[in-house]
């Protein structure tokens, strides 16, 4: 029997159309009820089994169930839907509305209204080269794209760049290179040293082609997880935003959009050591240092990893997270615009959901806490009470 966490990988790959028979026969033997999660809800919510049963209800409504002739279109179509329900509420991976002032109320349904699709991001940058020439990634052929002082840059397949050293590199400080994603974009980069990077939607990395000298030094601007190489000899630093992040060999996440109010680490493996001005703190795993703009030193943490590099798996995870934070995270991966009413009144989410072919999907799951609803005109998201 399979666990919850491969019936999500599984999921996604049947989504794609990519799962083999034998993967489909343990989609569908799946024995996860659906349920809603006992430990995660709370009193504010309104009636647990009138909200599942309303949920049930919606969904024989969305997939227009007439039984008899069409059983068999039925089946597959309910186990598609269902399948989206067990993943968002009853393995734990539901939305849930964290109301501040915890006031009794019924959820109210409603869902966001049609639009055209709007995919989610996709494999998308641009490499600045030392000497200024731009390459568009996602439109080059595999292979390699250019050589410097001896190093390679290859694009290995879509999604990957790679820099690798030959014999014949040149031994003084190389001039620096530029990875940029676009808002609804994403790419991986291997470093000359072997460190792997993933860059989130509207972000950017400054690095050399090759590291000399006694330290690897980058600089970040948006959002990145880092797999840096072992190299106790050269430590690997990475600035952003005033914040320098220093480590020998380790796995940890920053986020450091210039629109937000904090810059975030949080680390999954090793030791970090973050300094800002003259301030120091040093990071444990499992631990997030945040520096707000209106803080002197360091906030640290313990955190759910998961939930921090879920972006890198595909899904959002909100943990008690304020709307226009949650709107700001889904304008970058979409590449939409998002408009709040005056004065709109501050709600917080929890939960986790996957980055649906259609943002339009992910909104509707936001509306189902009954708190908040959305109107989506073109590439323009209206939030509303």
């Amino acid at each position: 029997m399979i666990g919850k966490d491969e019936f999500i990988t599984l999921y996604k790959k049947y989504l794609e159309g990519q799962c083999t028979p034998e993967e489909i026969k343990q989609l569908e033997a799946y024995e996860d009820d659906m349920s809603m999660p006992d430990d995660s809800w709370g009193n504010d919510l309104g009636d647990r089994k009138k909200l599942f049963n309303t949920l049930q209800h919606k969904l024989q409504e969305s997939i227009g169930y007439e039984g008899g002739a069409h059983h068999t279109w039925y089946a597959g179509r309910w186990f598609s839907v269902a399948a989206s329900v067990l993943i968002l509420l009853s393995i734990g991976f539901g939305l849930w509305k964290v109301s501040e002032n915890r006031v009794q109320q019924q959820p109210v349904y409603a869902m966001a209204q049609p639009s055209k699709k709007i995919v989610p991001g996709s494999d998308k940058a641009y490499l600045t080269m030392a000497n200024g020439s731009v390459i568009t990634l996602n439109g080059a052929a595999n292979g390699t794209l250019a050589v410097q002082s001896g190093i390679k840059v290859d694009k290995v397949q879509e999604g990957l760049l790679k820099y690798t050293t030959d014999d014949n590199a040149s031994s003084e400080q190389t001039a620096f290179n530029l990875i940029t994603t676009p808002r609804g974009g994403k790419y991986q980069v291997e470093l000359a040293d072997g460190t792997r990077v993933w860059l989130n939607s509207a972000t950017s990395l400054k690095y050399p082609a090759s590291f000399t000298g006694k330290e690897r030094r980058v600089e970040l601007s948006g959002e990145a997880y880092f797999e840096v190489a072992k190299n106790p000899s050269k430590p690997f630093l990475v600035t952003v935003n005033g914040i320098t992040v220093r480590v020998l060999g380790t796995h940890f996440n920053i986020m450091g959009y210039n629109d937000e109010k904090a810059v975030k680490t949080t680390l999954l493996e090793g030791s970090v050591k973050l300094s800002y001005n003259a301030h120091e703190v040093l990071l444990k795993p499992g631990e997030q240092g945040l520096l707000n703009t209106s803080q002197t030193g360091f906030e640290v943490s313990n955190v759910d990893v998961d939930d921090v590099v879920a972006w890198k798996n595909g899904f959002f995870a909100f943990n008690n997270e304020d709307i226009q934070t949650i709107m700001k995270r889904i304008s970058r991966w979409y590449d939409v615009d998002v408009v709040f009413p005056e004065q709109f009144k501050r709600k917080n989410f929890g939960g986790t959901v996957s980055c649906f072919d259609d943002v339009s999907q992910v909104l509707k799951s936001l509306e189902l806490t009954g708190s908040v609803h959305f109107k989506i005109e073109g590439r323009r998201i209206i939030v509303m009470p």
